[in-house]
């Protein structure tokens, strides 16, 4: 029961084979026998979590419930969530309880699935790694020795581990997929302005993205029936209309033109990584795909505009956390100016104030035109290597990340780090969808092929992501944890 997907456990439900009071039950004692050694949850919402449940078991029973009522989901740290502890995983929001729900929390809560709880994440989701937090490192369930990726590590890793079927993820640089690719799950980054961003704490604000992480792309489909759409809270937020994003699920895949940036098959990509995403690509070929090489130009030029633009954007949103109206504040400061250094120097962790410090210098005179200014305009080069792309082809394929998930403390480098980004940052600067599915293994972990698609198309990314998940099984194979 606890290694069904949120499809099966939906059916379930649904025919009262199961029941959400149990099921959650069931879940909440599994991630108190196992999450000591894998640190996915910084809060689980037991109580909560029981209480919702045995609503809508009550709303099932008066034929009162939707397609996810009762089904148990998780949320990355990162979402406000009204009455729970939100931390972003910092000492600067450790004693934070937010007064009102995320517009993604809203929209789960009226579609009646039951959280149990916050994910752990790299602190102010600024990490590939989720080594980051305050709360400590996160270990990857398929060998605790190593990351599960991040910023959306716990999310990844509480699904690999069979501690819910599904859970909420942000990816402003890859921190989606990244981590989906390392922990063997699927996970789906939505067009920019597709998932509202109200009531999720800032990174990146031109980069931040809401999406689904779950073990198949029907999971990832049922989940943005929910969460997609127009919210007038957020004025990035895309006023088009839903499709319906199981309706083309097993659409045949006949036809369809598959793109190989030849940028992505080059120097730094792991043989075995390579090895394994080749053989996918071979199996959509065998179900009737076309693959064409294609380039993508500004590729080499993704990671420094990125490294550029988002923390600036981090070092404008982080300014708020001054000590004076919410967050941490340093005991007994001698005067303002005391406060404000402590709190910040106390707060934050050495990632964050990296960002800070360097998105600070970018947006300083004499410095703005030089590097931020050129930035934006080197952006709009990589978003336009992508449209000329899809003119050709119906989706891009290649690697999620250049190597399986490393060791716990293998990457001191922090440079080292976000090169471990080349295959996802360009995405979040062009803001296309983009969705991480597992294809194999090497060296005994997990392996993602990314799949890209043009702006708002979802639908399209999950049918092709789907269709291969129907005539494979590395979607099935879950970790060990005794």
């Amino acid at each position: 029961m606890l290694d069904m997907t949120l499809a099966e456990m939906a059916r379930g439900l649904a025919s009262g084979e199961l029941k959400s009071s149990e099921l959650t039950k069931a879940l909440l004692d599994r991630i108190e026998q196992h999450d000591e050694k894998i640190n996915s949850f910084i809060t689980v919402t037991r109580d909560e979590a029981l209480e919702a449940a045995e609503a809508a078991d009550a709303a099932r029973a008066r034929g009162d419930a939707g397609a996810l009522t009762g089904a148990p989901i998780a949320l990355k740290d990162i979402f406000c969530t009204k009455d729970v502890l939100t931390t972003c995983a910092s000492h600067m929001l450790d004693n934070f309880v937010s007064p009102y729900d995320a517009t993604v929390v809203e929209r789960l809560k009226a579609a009646g699935t039951v959280s149990l709880g916050k994910t752990n994440m790299d602190e102010f989701a600024m990490g590939s790694s989720n080594e980051n937090s305050f709360f400590g490192p996160v270990h990857n369930p398929w060998n605790l020795d190593h990351v599960p990726g991040g910023s959306s590590g716990g999310s990844a890793a509480a699904i690999a581990a069979g501690f819910v079927p599904a859970a909420m993820g942000t990816d402003t640089g890859g921190s989606i997929r990244q981590p989906a690719s390392f922990c063997g799950i699927t996970g789906l980054k939505p067009t920019y302005g597709r998932v509202s961003r109200y009531g999720i704490i800032a990174y990146a604000s031109s980069l931040d993205q809401a999406g689904p992480m779950a073990h198949t792309a029907e999971d990832c489909a049922l989940l943005m029936n929910v969460i997609a759409g127009h919210d007038q809270r957020d004025s990035t937020c895309v006023n088009q209309d839903v499709p319906d994003y199981t309706a083309e699920l097993d659409k045949p895949l006949k036809g369809l033109r598959i793109g190989l940036p030849v940028e992505y098959f080059g120097e730094g990509l792991d043989a075995g990584v390579e090895k394994v995403v080749r053989e996918a690509i071979r199996t959509y070929e065998a179900l009737g795909a076309t693959v064409v090489e294609v380039s993508l130009p500004h590729t080499r030029l993704a990671i420094p505009t990125y490294y550029v633009i988002a923390p600036a954007e981090a070092s404008s949103n982080l300014s708020r956390y001054d000590g004076v109206r919410f967050g941490h504040r340093c005991d007994d400061p001698k005067d303002l100016i005391d406060m404000y250094l402590r709190s910040r120097a106390e707060g934050f962790g050495e990632e964050v104030k990296r960002r800070i410090l360097m998105g600070t210098h970018t947006l300083s005179e004499g410095f703005y035109d030089a590097y931020y200014r050129k930035a934006q305009r080197v952006r709009r080069l990589i978003r336009q290597d992508f449209i000329d792309a899809f003119e050709k082809v119906d989706v891009l394929m290649g690697p999620a990340a250049p190597t399986p998930a490393f060791g716990i403390g293998q990457q001191s480098d922090p440079i080292q780090m976000y090169l471990g980004d080349i295959y996802t940052i360009a995405i979040n600067l062009a803001g296309i969808p983009g969705i991480s599915v597992p294809v194999g293994f090497t060296d005994g972990l997990p392996v993602g092929l990314q799949i890209l698609g043009p702006h708002f198309g979802e639908s399209r990314l999950l049918n092709t992501a789907h269709v291969f998940q129907q005539n494979t099984d590395w979607h099935t194979r879950r970790p060990t944890l005794d």
